[in-house]
């Protein structure tokens, strides 16, 4: 059944099963984490609360102000791509869920969500927090899910320095918040606090999300690649709530529609063809 489970996909249906089973059992061993935040909360100081509420209410304020300017970038950028008869890329739809379970072997990065396909989570679903890409879903189930984090050794997200749009993987080194840039060059454009972003390459992870901050980099002559550690920009051993980025199915049929308007050559037409096989 190991072997079954590792190598194909015929007991995904066990899986969703066996996840319907054991949720209960997660919600009931999560109570005493959350009588615990609720008892902390409580004790809290009556200035503390007034300190902590006028903090947010200054976050709060700043955030309208950024928001006011990407809203006009973003209306700008849709009336480019209309001049450019090109397809419209509208803001990703997110599902909030709670993060219910931790895996607590020391040679994985997963976390169990309280969210599953009855909510319409599957597999691939990247997942982020309010400060960056966390990981995506590997196991959907009926009412919970698995997510892999991108700091597991199994995982890797290709990205881009957000300074000058060099490209690379970003690979999980199994340590908490930390990874690992493969593959550059000893002279390659890249420098401490250099932020990495999704390129959006493989269309896993949408585009333009911070995913780490380079945090070191060592460049030894007599080796052919330099050694580059970033740290994640998102909490992953502290988030409790996280994003899921939906899948916009509307957006998709649009670009597929101007794929196909844009075939007029035999050329492009093998090329369309040899694409939709892949």
């Amino acid at each position: 059944m190991m072997t079954a489970d590792h190598r194909t996909n015929m007991l995904n249906g066990v899986r969703s099963l066996f996840s319907l089973v054991i949720y209960p059992l997660q919600t009931v061993a999560s109570t005493p984490k959350n009588m615990g935040l609720w008892f902390t909360g409580q004790m809290n100081s009556h200035q503390s609360l007034i300190a902590e509420n006028e903090d947010h209410r200054t976050e709060n304020l700043l955030l309208k102000a950024q928001l006011q300017k990407f809203t006009s970038l973003q209306a700008e950028n849709i009336r480019l791509r209309s001049l450019l008869k090109s397809s419209r890329k509208l803001s990703d739809q997110m599902l909030i869920a709670e993060t219910i379970a931790v895996d607590l072997d020391p040679y994985k990065r997963q976390i169990v969500i309280n969210k599953g396909q009855l909510n319409g989570v599957y597999a691939g679903q990247p997942i982020l927090d309010s400060h960056g890409i966390m990981g995506q879903i590997i196991h959907p189930g009926i009412p919970s899910s698995t997510a892999i984090l991108i700091t597991d050794p199994s995982h890797a997200i290709p990205v881009q320095v957000n300074r000058n749009g060099l490209r690379s993987v970003l690979y999980g080194t199994g340590a908490a918040n930390l990874l690992e840039v493969q593959n550059l060059p000893n002279n390659a454009d890249i420098e401490l606090g250099d932020l990495l972003i999704t390129s959006g390459l493989g269309g896993r992870f949408p585009e333009g999300y911070p995913v780490a901050v380079v945090i070191n980099i060592k460049r030894d002559p007599g080796q052919p690649f330099a050694q580059i550690i970033a740290e994640a920009s998102a909490h992953l051993e502290q988030s409790r709530e996280v994003l899921l980025v939906m899948a916009k199915a509307e957006e998709e049929q649009e670009v597929e529609h101007d794929t196909t308007k844009q075939s007029v050559t035999p050329a492009n037409e093998k090329s369309e063809g040899l694409n939709s096989h892949e």
